[in-house]
């Protein structure tokens, strides 16, 4: 059997193959359902290809073309490079496999149009991707600085106006006057933590120390009271282990964990509660944040952790929060992930590695 045959017959066992494939490899499976259609189709060009009735530069062009395409459509909905490429390995590899167990030979000139096709869709879908991801950087740079000055004028503008009312000597320093300028003032901070947190995971800047976890976390607690009380919401801290220490960059394992809390008290419903408790096994480090947001709607929870992505109502920030947190945990050698509560709310937990304790 020729392998244009061998591909027409079993057309749909190596689209099932290769998306197993890609969910060997680490793709959630409802993801990797997704992907069939651009599978299915790169099978079909494969097939064209191999037929010596059709044009092979006509079948390259119509294979550069749904590649270039097959690229974009990965980039926007924030798949890796790496996964671009595994995609594609995933059909060859199934065909391959598929051909063996089936005991149906593929001649050497098969072979060659095989590999001359998986090159050409693996070069027009990787540079598809980088073409529109340093598009994607400029635009997103320029868009980062207004959103940050837009923040920053508004608060400061609040800031300004609440501290001229208090100094007239109108209203007392205790009212709702007062909450608004302390309001003002800690999204101003919070505003130039993330910027700086941003700036610190872009440079690639990292000190790592020994970190005595029940330490940070009182100090976290401290900042994050205030900003739970003028949110009407209650925080809820556990008591910690004394001895359990993570290495981490400081500043930035800071400012994962207090994005996390100040994204659970901006969505998390007025007079309700948000959670923080720490789990501890003998090599793992696990820190929950949960919330009473109501819960995410299907399929959107990894959405969350693209920039400039926000959930809900209040549009208030650069949508870069959650962002900054993965990237923050992961650089440290953690995990950050998220576990949705259907009509309850959301856990996001921190997964860090546990030191061995100082002797």
């Amino acid at each position: 059997m020729l392998l244009r045959e061998f591909l027409s017959a079993q057309h749909g066992a190596i689209v099932a193959r290769a998306r197993s494939n890609v969910v060997a490899s680490g793709l959630p499976r409802g993801v990797a359902n997704q992907r069939s259609v651009a599978i299915s189709l790169f099978v079909e060009q494969l097939i064209e290809a191999l037929g010596r009735s059709f044009d092979p530069a006509v079948v390259t062009r119509a294979i550069r073309g749904s590649a270039a395409r097959h690229g974009g459509e990965l980039l926007r909905e924030g798949f890796t490079v790496a996964q671009v490429v595994h995609e594609y390995g995933a059909v060859c590899q199934a065909i391959v496999e598929l051909a063996g167990e089936l005991s149906a030979p593929i001649t050497a000139n098969e072979l060659h149009t095989l590999n001359r096709c998986l090159d050409e869709a693996i070069a027009c879908a990787v540079t598809e991707y980088a073409r529109q991801r340093e598009q994607w950087l400029v635009h997103a740079g320029h868009e980062r600085l207004g959103e940050l000055a837009h923040e920053l004028r508004n608060a400061l503008g609040s800031a300004m106006i609440t501290f001229d009312i208090l100094r007239a000597g109108n209203v007392g320093y205790s009212g709702s006057t007062a909450g608004v300028l302390g309001s003002s003032l800690r999204r101003l901070a919070a505003l130039m933590d993330s910027s700086l947190a941003d700036v610190r995971l872009e440079s690639g800047v990292r000190v790592l120390e020994r970190v005595r976890l029940s330490e940070f976390i009182e100090e976290v607690e401290i900042g994050a009271t205030l900003e739970a009380h003028a949110r009407d919401v209650t925080l809820a801290v556990a008591p910690v282990e004394p001895a359990v220490e993570v290495q981490v960059d400081r500043m930035l394992f800071a400012a994962a964990v207090s994005n996390l809390l100040n994204n659970a008290f901006k969505f998390t419903r007025p007079r309700s509660r948000v959670s923080l408790k720490t789990r501890i096994t003998p090599d793992r480090v696990l820190i929950d944040i949960e919330d009473e947001c109501g819960g995410l709607p299907a399929g959107k929870a990894e959405a969350l952790f693209r920039p400039f992505v926000q959930g809900g109502a209040d549009r208030t920030g650069l949508g870069l929060g959650l962002s900054i947190s993965r990237k923050s945990v992961e650089g440290d050698g953690g995990e950050l992930r998220v576990r949705d509560v259907p009509g309850v709310g959301c856990v996001f937990t921190i997964d860090m590695p546990r030191l061995v304790p100082s002797t």
